[in-house]
């Protein structure tokens, strides 16, 4: 194949500024010769996301000039030289012309890689294809709508994005969707389309370069509800969820609002804000159902059978498949219609437009809109935005799973320039002020009343800005996760259709040796190929893929039961895989709230009242409760410290212990200037009238200013608080003990802090520091302004709070549970590493008497390449590791003598903090870091992100990881995580596949058990259904040799009343209630499950042939007569081998249902066991006592009775040793074999096996 272009006029770039004509280059063709196709199925290398090209590889390419021609031949072999043909193509051309052929794009939200590729119609391709489908009857239609490339191969012609009429999309999963590009008039500038954040760096310059031009027309798809609009300079689609506006820079900018014409512009570029799915109409729906390779493959066996004159069996299996359809077909209309009405949601918002309020449905916004959040008819918010004014509390349970209402303050100028909407998740800084899609409002109040009057803040209502519209938002990138879920790449599912393929290899075999078979006995052609294609029917079984699911649908049942929710079915039998179970502290090992208790003032006599009366003022102002309806709300240690106190918390008028109906007489008014007041308890409340009457009642209120909320990369928050009658103003900060030494004057510092600390979190308490300041010319307007960094420097440090953080009693006996299993356990959490040690130790997960291991930094930090680590032993900090292996040293070393190791090192573990996590990520080489994610069982002080980070660092490690946490700062590990469980009192949470509405990890057991269970059951069901069809496949191949074949009722009564019960019901045994040790194998190609397989093939083909030249023996038997017209059903062979293999599928279902240790024994499977006895007897009797019209419908012939009796001992001795065979001997048989294959030390395949192994 050759790719020419032709010569471009000057060979300028398009990036070169003084040359804006960027259609100076034209694509002649592309010539899609014989065995020279540009699509190839492609693989990623070694399942990594690695980004798939549909270009073939190359195995030469010569420049020429202005042009390239490369030769593209069919390589499958050379795979890896896919992304340098990808190269050599777009880079020459994109060179030459600045423009895009094949454009890389990641998904971060998605965690996806796709590659678009633009096309034209080749028209006269085209018009043929659609000749041919008519002439094929759509054969060729269905082949082109199973293999898409085909398609793509046959009528598009490669081409620049600017100019493409329908653009390829594929992934690294190797998932191809074909989008066509529409053209919309716009008549905006160029730069109101597309913003700096949406471009690549090296794509900028050129952006800068372009003309700020009239952009007549839009070029944009839609794929994945994400929209792609064509940046005409770059010549690449990009996406418009990046988009942001270069002026949201300043709040009161903001609040002007938008006018109407800005508003259309950006209605066309981002469409309604309204997350529509496109339900599918039923004909549509049907039509995809019918045309899938499953149900064509059923079409084409009644069709087979029809001829074949099975017309009861193809009836049989046409309504059943009829049925199949019509129920998935409700299914997916109801479950479609449900998801539609989750995502779907209008309201009427009040907005701020054209200088004007009015009321607007909530589909016509779009970025940049201002909305009043205060209406009270609003009550759950219509698109992502950040607050501009006022203050609200929303739950954002769906979101996050985290079950205590949030609160929202308004932005800052600051933090409104961090906003980033290019990022998957929005960062704790923004979070804050963040107002999430579909989260519902629980308290708004207005903004407060300061004097300052903008053009549309005269009300004095809370604001917002719409930042993100429709399934940009949120809630709309959750709701595209579960409609365009990750493909299940779980080894078992890869292997079970490689499987398949094996069986339909078979097929094949069988039908060229029945085919030379029946040739020779002279039978009609028709009926060769008829009985011929029959083999292929039997031997892949329709019925398979549905029956790997049972097991799973029979665990996901269960796990309901127990309260536990699962949006992604297919984590169950991963669920089974687990090794490594990483764990929250708070809110997860230990109770939800802390106990204060007590607290710990600094040791100065002289001030010793004053430092303990700041504490307790810490404690009452210096948290972010909120008052809804009378109640407190918030963060569980803030709530625990302020019910410490018994102060009174007063909030618009309500009070944290009188009705709110009671009049509010002090300093707190519905939008006043100091919107919190605490109180002591039994206090009285300041009166104005008190002050007129020069009265000299003593008041003590305090009055929350202003609030700097908690910041997870600061680790503190602090309150600038105002007390009633006095002069200054004073600061209040409380934070982790580590970071208050920063900010406090050293003077002030105890000499003992850091001893005294020490032993509070080694007895696993948590420690909160205290500290404050006074400003004496701070007034309202200033405290304002003020910046952060101002407040929270110099300060007095005032003392500690010590909280009790308990155990949940269900805590120790799960660990306990998990370490037997040798299931690897993982504390990861944002506490002090100390008390996350202590916390550990005491439930169990880690032990006692092994050594623990803590970093500090002795040089530099966590951003400096050369600095220094020491790992201290934490009960002998003179016990050392070695810092570049993290192996412990010897006492001559641990002395800063010669190193060498020790030889019989023993066990210890590593409690990491999250700067030197950090820092070992980012510096260390492998051997360090590889050692510190196989030896580090406590990960403390880890922010949200660094959890995420772990957790892949462990799954690159070869580990299968589970989180399990309360949904509030895990989500990012959570959906990471190949197990997330989210602890949480919703329903189900999008935050992680699992949701526990029982709030301790023995929900954890329950889903390794459920899964372990699941994957034991989807193995069972598969080789039954194997066996199932090979010894079906050989009895009609014993038949075939003589033109017979099994009745149309004998197969009815084998599929139907055998298999169909059979195969269901065995996959209803329960788990084993305890967690074995070894893991469940997942791959169908391991050696024991092969070595069972092919056993269990030859026992079962082994004995129908005994049976089969057994029968020919007996005096009794004449042979049958053949009629090369007929069925030739009646025959002493049909009877015997029919009878014998209904035994055999009763009895290898018996034999694969596997007990302990991974589910309970069969016999607990009541309805199993008394479905395999009817059976058995049934079959029995119609062996035994066969009346008239039994011989009639099977087409059966007398026996003598004494053979009757041969079937019946032979079909038990089938049983005997298929079961001695699979309990004893075929494993055995497996490891000699491993033995003999690999020697007799194991391969280790996994990173973390190599390193244990090394260690």
């Amino acid at each position: 194949m050759v790719l020419a272009t032709r010569e471009f006029a000057g060979g300028s770039s398009r990036s070169d500024s003084t040359n804006p004509n960027f259609n100076t280059l034209e694509i002649e063709e592309f010539n899609f010769e014989e065995n020279h196709d540009i699509l190839e199925d492609n693989e990623s290398v070694n399942g990594t996301n690695d980004s798939k090209p549909l270009l073939k590889n190359t195995n030469k390419g010569s420049f020429k000039g202005g042009s390239i021609v490369v030769n593209l031949s069919v390589t499958n072999s050379i795979r890896s030289l896919q992304r340098a043909i990808i190269d050599i193509i777009t880079n020459f051309l994109e060179s030459q012309s600045g423009l895009s052929f094949v454009q890389n794009v990641y998904l971060e939200e998605e965690d996806l890689n796709i590659i678009l590729m633009g096309y034209q119609f080749n028209r006269f391709r085209l018009y043929l294809y659609y000749i041919l489908c008519f002439l094929t009857g759509g054969a060729l239609y269905l082949l082109a709508r199973w293999f898409p490339k085909m398609w793509i191969w046959w009528i598009g012609n490669v081409c620049i994005m600017g100019k493409a009429e329908w653009v390829v999309v594929e992934n690294q999963w190797g998932e191809i969707a074909i989008e066509y590009v529409n053209r919309k008039y716009y008549g905006g500038t160029i730069s109101s389309v597309f913003s700096i954040d949406q471009l690549d760096d090296e794509d900028v310059a050129c952006h800068k370069s372009y003309p700020d031009e009239i952009l007549h027309y839009l070029h944009y798809f839609d794929h994945r509800y994400i929209r792609f609009i064509c940046h005409p300079g770059i010549g690449k689609f990009l996406q418009n969820s990046f988009w942001r506006d270069p002026s949201w820079t300043s709040t009161r900018i903001l609040k002007k609002g938008i006018t109407r014409d800005v508003h259309n512009e950006r209605e066309i570029i981002f469409g309604p804000n309204v997350i529509d799915i496109q339900e599918k109409s039923t004909l549509q729906l049907l039509t995809d159902e019918i045309l899938h390779p499953f149900y064509i493959f059923q079409v084409f066996s009644i069709i087979l059978w029809a001829l074949d004159e099975y017309y009861y069996y193809a009836a049989c299996i046409f309504i059943i498949t009829a049925t199949s359809v019509i129920n998935t077909l409700i299914e997916t209309k109801q479950t479609m219609h449900r998801l539609r009405e989750m995502s779907k949601f209008v309201c009427d918002v009040r907005i701020f437009r054209n200088g004007l309020w009015r009321y607007v449905s909530s589909e016509e916004l779009v970025p940049g809109d201002i909305f009043e959040i205060s209406d009270p008819n609003l009550h759950v918010y219509p698109c992502d935005a950040v607050l501009l004014t006022g203050d609200c509390i929303v739950n954002e349970s769906m979101l996050t799973g985290e079950s205590v209402p949030v609160s929202k303050l308004p932005i800052t100028d600051a933090t409104l320039r961090m906003l980033d909407l290019t990022a998957a998740n929005v960062r704790p800084e923004v979070s804050k002020h963040f107002l999430f899609c579909g989260t519902r409002i629980v308290r708004v109040r207005k903004a407060k009343s300061n004097g300052i009057s903008d053009n549309n803040d005269d009300e004095g209502v809370a604001l917002a800005l719409v930042v993100r519209t429709g399934f940009n938002t949120t809630k709309g990138s959750l709701i595209r996760s579960m409609l365009f879920p990750k493909p299940n790449k779980f080894k078992f599912y890869r292997d079970s259709f490689r499987f398949i393929g094996v069986l339909a290899l078979i097929a094949v075999i069988g039908f060229f040796i029945s085919t030379i078979n029946f040739i020779r006995m002279g039978v009609k052609y028709h009926i060769i190929i008829v009985r011929a294609l029959d083999l292929i029917t039997i031997v892949v079984p329709p019925a398979l893929p549905t029956t790997m699911s049972i097991g799973t649908s029979f665990s996901l049942a269960r796990l309901r039961k127990a309260q536990i929710f699962c949006i992604s079915p297919a984590r169950v039998n991963i669920g089974g895989k687990l090794n490594v179970m990483c764990f929250d502290k708070t809110g997860t090992l230990t109770e939800d709230g802390l106990d204060v208790l007590g607290v710990r003032c600094v040791d100065q006599p002289k001030n010793r009242g004053s430092d303990f009366v700041s504490i307790l003022y810490v404690m009452t102002t210096c948290h972010s409760l909120k008052l809804v309806n009378d109640e407190l709300i918030g963060d569980p240690l803030d709530l625990k410290m302020f019910e410490f106190t018994k102060w009174l918390l007063e909030e618009s008028g309500q009070s944290s212990s009188r009705p709110s109906t009671q009049p509010a007489t002090s300093m707190i008014r519905s939008g006043s200037i100091i919107p919190t007041v605490v109180r002591p308890p039994g206090s009285e409340q300041f009166n104005l009238s008190d002050l007129l009457n020069n009265e000299n009642t003593s008041y003590l209120e305090l009055g929350i200013i202003r609030t700097f909320e908690f910041v997870s990369s600061l680790r503190r928050m602090s309150v600038l608080v105002k007390r009633l009658r006095s002069p200054t103003m004073e600061v209040y900060v409380k934070g982790a003990p580590e970071v208050m030494r920063e900010i406090c004057r050293p003077d002030t510092i105890p000499d003992d802090y850091d001893e005294l600390l020490n032993y509070y979190t080694h007895h696993g308490f948590r420690v909160i520091a205290c500290a404050s300041k006074s400003f004496n010319n701070l007034n309202w307007v200033k405290a304002q302004k003020i910046k952060r960094e101002q407040v929270e420097q110099d300060l007095q440090f005032l003392g500690i709070i010590i909280f009790e953080n308990k155990l949940k009693t269900g805590t120790p006996p799960v660990i306990e549970n998990l370490m037997r299993a040798k299931v690897r356990q993982i504390m990861c959490t944002g506490d002090n590493v100390l008390t996350a040690v202590s916390v550990s130790r005491e439930c169990g997960l880690v032990n006692k008497n092994t050594k623990t291991y803590i970093p500090r930094f002795t040089e530099g930090s966590s951003v400096t390449p050369r600095a220094e680590i020491v790992w201290e032993n934490l009960d002998d900090p003179k016990d050392l590791l070695n810092s570049k292996t993290l192996k412990p040293l010897t006492q001559r070393e641990s002395n800063y003598s010669n190193e060498y190791p020790l030889l019989d090192a023993p066990k210890y573990d590593l409690a990491v903090t999250g700067d030197v996590f950090r820092w070992m990520v980012d510096f260390a080489d492998e051997t360090a870091l590889f050692t510190m994610l196989i030896k580090g069982q406590i990960f403390a002080r880890m922010s949200p992100d660094e959890k995420h980070e772990l957790v892949e660092k462990l799954q690159l490690m070869g580990y299968c990881v589970g989180f399990c946490g309360d949904g509030a700062n895990d989500c990012g590990a959570l959906k990471a995580a190949d197990v997330g469980l989210s602890l949480s009192e919703a329903e189900a949470s999008v935050a992680a596949p699992f949701t526990s509405r029982t709030m301790d990890i023995g929900c954890v057991i329950e889903v390794i058990i459920e899964g372990r269970a699941a994957l034991v059951t989807s193995f069972s069901c598969f080789k039954f259904m194997a066996l199932y069809s090979i010894i079906q496949f050989t009895t009609v191949s014993l038949l075939y040799s003589f033109d017979s074949n099994l009745g149309n009722l004998q197969f009815l009564y084998i599929d139907l009343f055998l298999i169909l019960p059979i195969a269901i019901l065995m996959g209803r045994t329960e788990p084993y209630p305890r967690i074995y040790p070894k893991r469940p194998t997942a791959s169908l190609v391991s050696l024991k499950v092969l070595t069972s397989l092919i056993g269990q093939v030859l026992i079962q083909s082994g004995f129908q042939f005994f049976v089969y030249f057994l029968i020919r023996k007996q005096p009794w038997y004449t042979p049958p007569n053949i009629d090369p017209d007929g069925n030739n059903i009646a025959s002493y062979e049909n009877t015997t081998l029919f009878l014998l293999s209904c035994y055999q599928y009763i009895l290898i279902a018996a034999v694969f249902s596997v007990g302990p240790p991974y589910r309970k024994s069969m016999f607990s499977n009541v309805p199993f066991i008394l479905s395999t006895i009817f059976l058995t007897f049934l079959t029995s009797f119609i062996l035994f006592f066969p009346t008239s019209l039994m011989q009639q419908i099977f087409e059966l012939v007398i026996i003598e009775n004494y053979f009757k009796w041969w079937i019946l001992f032979i079909a038990t001795l089938d049983f005997i040793v298929s079961w001695l065979m699979e309990k004893y001997v075929f494993g055995r048989i497996a490891q000699c074999i491993g033995i003999l294959v690999n020697g007799k030390v194991k391969v280790q395949k996994k990173l973390y096996k190599k390193v244990q192994s090394e260690l």
